[in-house]
């Protein structure tokens, strides 16, 4: 009577234990992808983000494959922004992480720049871009358009644009859905 009770007992621990796999995402992905994908918030300063490692997805000129930006797919991300441009109507980001802290004395942010590839990610239709200074015209974020944040960020210098950060939220295609740069004095 007692294996009778045994094997479906056995399959609901089974089904159990693969349901609990597929919910927690388990890909095959290495501890530090997983830690690129987990969501950052800006209401507190954030955790090291994942950085993209050379050999993961890249290709030789140094930007990473699209499969990178699949990865953020739901997520947020703490990124810095290379470039961007509008091309048929879609606007194209060149991105890659970084981390953020609370500056000591002010209320405001210390990037500290990412290292690796670039990686390209698509900004939804209707996605929502919210600029602070120096992008911005102001301390706190207002909305901007697409093709009004990409004349900002393509007038900044290279070495200007590597000390700005950038919250940006991801829907489930990876596109970006909300960016929100950083006030930075």
């Amino acid at each position: 009577m007692r294996r009778s009770h045994r094997r479906p007992a056995l399959r609901c621990l089974a089904t159990l234990a693969f349901s609990l796999v597929a919910l927690t995402g388990c890909s095959g992905e290495s501890g530090e992808q997983a830690a690129a994908t987990s969501p950052s918030t800006s209401a507190t300063p954030s955790a090291p983000a994942g950085e993209t490692a050379p050999g993961d997805g890249a290709d030789p000129a140094g930007t990473a494959s699209p499969a990178t930006a699949a990865s953020w797919a739901g997520t947020k991300q703490f990124v810095q922004i290379d470039d961007a441009r509008t091309s048929d109507g879609r606007t194209y980001l060149s991105v890659r992480p970084a981390q953020k802290k609370a500056h000591p004395q002010f209320e405001a942010w210390v990037i500290v720049p990412g290292e690796g590839p670039y990686t390209e990610v698509r900004m939804a239709d209707d996605a929502t871009v919210l600029l602070s200074v120096p992008l911005g015209d102001g301390k706190h974020p207002a909305s901007y358009s697409r093709a009004e944040f990409v004349s900002r960020l393509t007038a900044q210098s290279s070495p200007a644009r590597s000390r700005l950060g950038y919250d940006l939220s991801f829907d489930g295609q990876g596109q970006v859905t909300r960016l929100q740069s950083l006030y930075t004095p």
